[in-house]
């Protein structure tokens, strides 16, 4: 399996982790905001309504996108939308970052899931869509013990602050090896298909 796949996973991972962890820290997230933690659990529903509007339309809307561009960008957004929600008080900031880094991870899948496919032959796609999706298995299991393990011990901003870090860790390793597209359309890394 080409490591760019590997990376692909990783990214899910990162992004994933923020998808489900939440659920262990809305007593924290509550009082800090100053809002009930029903209130606070909307913010679960916003990454889910971002997720379901953006999938669909991120994967139109970056069709003629080079995938690791595209990549690229929706990771940026993810951080960013982590750093603004990791500095700010009030909960409509927070609220607003919830569905805008639901939105760029919803693209994340659907490129990582289509860029992962192209770089095997075919009889390894499943393998190679697997390892990806692997990454939002592992997000679960390590990545929601771990943001919860945090936010206990130094707030539920860290756990923001410890994500927003994993996916740029994600997003380096994703501009160092997946290939890219030169302007003759030629794949300027290669990428070992075994």
């Amino acid at each position: 399996m080409p490591i760019a796949v590997c990376i692909l996973g990783l990214g899910i991972f990162a992004q994933g982790t923020s998808e489900f962890m939440l659920s262990g820290l809305l007593p924290s997230m509550a009082d800090d905001l100053g809002v009930s933690i029903p209130d606070a659990g909307l913010l679960i529903s916003a990454f889910a309504v971002g997720m379901v509007v953006g999938a669909p339309l991120m994967s139109v809307l970056t069709l003629r996108v080079p995938r690791r561009s595209a990549l690229v960008a929706f990771q940026a957004v993810f951080i960013a939308g982590h750093v603004v929600a990791a500095l700010v008080p009030e909960y409509a900031v927070v609220f607003a970052s919830r569905v805008v880094t639901a939105v760029a991870y919803a693209g994340f899948w659907s490129v990582a899931a289509s860029a992962a496919v192209s770089l095997v032959p075919a009889t390894a796609k499943g393998r190679a869509l697997s390892v990806v999706a692997t990454g939002l298995t592992l997000a679960t299991i390590v990545g929601v013990p771990a943001g919860t393990l945090m936010s206990q011990h130094a707030g539920w901003r860290a756990a923001f602050w410890g994500v927003a870090a994993f996916t740029a860790v994600s997003l380096v390793a994703t501009l160092a090896v997946l290939p890219g597209v030169t302007r003759k359309g030629v794949k300027s890394l290669p990428c070992d298909a075994n």
